[in-house]
């Protein structure tokens, strides 16, 4: 396996919210990736500790990445490569027609991301369509200037960061190993996909060691035959990395639940929202 830098609080509680899972009729099963850490917590941290282990092996002194203008992904990256010591470039897709990082409103991610020191470029969706491109050049940029860039793409979505996945199904695998749920795999594991390297992580690991059968992978942007191409090219980048990983879990993506768009929920949403938080005290991201 590649090298890992431990960046995340793990092992993650695999929590049962048991009045939830009562409402729900099911044999419900938390597992808490919210819980990764402290700022930079979510589920980018366990791609980011491949992604950034290669950054350094690599002697490189500066990351680039992409993301909506409220990425969690580009806010671990800065929080991240903060703490390795590490500059960080950001490219961040926004609707506004005032392209200034200056004047971005400071608030959630963008706050931090300035806090943690993060060069910010706003671009706008046509741009962010061509982001592989527009950060291959900022890379150039970065190199003509005497820095060694690292690119991360949209989500730390590659096969080598979705070993992250792979390591978590890992990690659950010990849990049910320790009696946790019953100690039996679980018929399937259900997760919300935005770049699709956490799905292709899943998919391999949860058949690998166990975990489930079946992975539906339930799409919050674009829509299911996009990030099949996209899961599947993932699953290939990752079985040239570690050809152990020979198999995979039934795999559906669901996107009848996407909002009108990113990070715009419903009314339904909401309320399951609120519900959730109500009857838990988890609270998940209205992505």
């Amino acid at each position: 396996m590649r090298r890992r830098l431990s960046l995340a609080h793990l092992p993650t509680p695999l929590h049962q919210p048991t009045r939830l899972a009562h409402a729900m009729g099911l044999d419900l099963w938390l597992k808490r990736d919210d819980m990764t850490g402290g700022a930079e917590a979510g589920n980018k941290i366990r791609k980011l500790e491949y992604l950034l282990a290669d950054a350094l092996e690599s002697g490189c002194d500066a990351v680039i990445t992409c993301g909506g203008i409220q990425s969690n992904h580009a806010r671990a990256t800065a929080l991240l490569a903060a703490s390795l010591g590490l500059r960080s470039l950001l490219f961040l897709r926004t609707t506004g027609t005032d392209l200034n990082p200056a004047r971005a409103p400071l608030a959630g991610n963008v706050l931090l991301d300035k806090l943690a020191g993060a060069e910010i470029r706003l671009i706008t969706p046509a741009e962010y369509r061509e982001r592989t491109r527009v950060m291959a050049e900022a890379a150039e940029g970065l190199r003509r200037a005497g820095m060694r860039p690292y690119v991360i793409p949209e989500g730390g979505s590659n096969g080598l960061g979705s070993l992250g996945y792979v390591e978590a199904m890992a990690e659950v695998r010990r849990q049910l190993d320790m009696g946790l749920a019953g100690g039996k795999p679980f018929d399937l594991v259900v997760h919300a996909c935005g770049s699709g390297g956490t799905a292709a992580g899943v998919v391999l690991g949860a058949v690998r060691f166990e975990v489930a059968p079946e992975v539906r992978a339930m799409a919050v942007c674009d829509d299911a035959p996009t990030f099949e191409q996209t899961i599947e090219r993932i699953i290939g980048e990752a079985r040239s990395i570690d050809a152990r990983l020979k198999e995979s879990a039934d795999l559906t993506v669901d996107d009848h639940g996407k909002g009108p768009a990113y990070a715009v929920s419903t009314p339904e949403q909401r309320r399951r929202m609120v519900q959730a938080a109500r009857l838990s005290g988890v609270v998940f991201d209205p992505v």
